[in-house]
């Protein structure tokens, strides 16, 4: 074997692991609301980053909320309309969040909830 042919196959990226959705939305997940739990407590001295962590939980939602409202999603009706429903009061409350009338914590608390469910852990939500 020459040595050119053993450096290449030793850098050689290897192929990332397949990810599943529920990963996947795992992940932006538990990221989202790292950021929110991280830009609050600065909120005073650093607004626009809680802003953008707000924004970007949101728009997280907003994509499920699309994904669950399609008729094709095979997702039960019932757990359908529960994740509708959480994309409806996440908008409303990170306005109030924005409007400094509410804190973080419920979205904080309803993203590790269904974190949890996505991990299949009892009592998730």
């Amino acid at each position: 074997m020459s040595a050119a042919f053993s450096a290449q196959r030793a850098y050689a990226r290897k192929e990332a692991p397949t990810r599943t959705p529920r990963s996947l939305e795992y992940d932006l997940l538990a990221q989202a609301t790292q950021r929110l739990a991280k830009a609050w407590p600065d909120r005073k001295f650093n607004f626009s980053a809680l802003a953008t962590a707000l924004n970007e939980n949101l728009t997280i939602w907003s994509t499920l909320a699309a994904d669950v409202a399609d008729p094709e999603n095979g997702l039960p009706p019932a757990l359908r309309a529960r994740l509708f429903y959480i994309y409806q009061f996440t908008e409303k409350h990170s306005r109030d969040v924005l409007t400094k009338d509410a804190s973080v914590e419920v979205l904080t608390d309803i993203n590790t909830a269904v974190m949890r469910g996505l991990r299949g852990e009892a009592n998730a939500a």
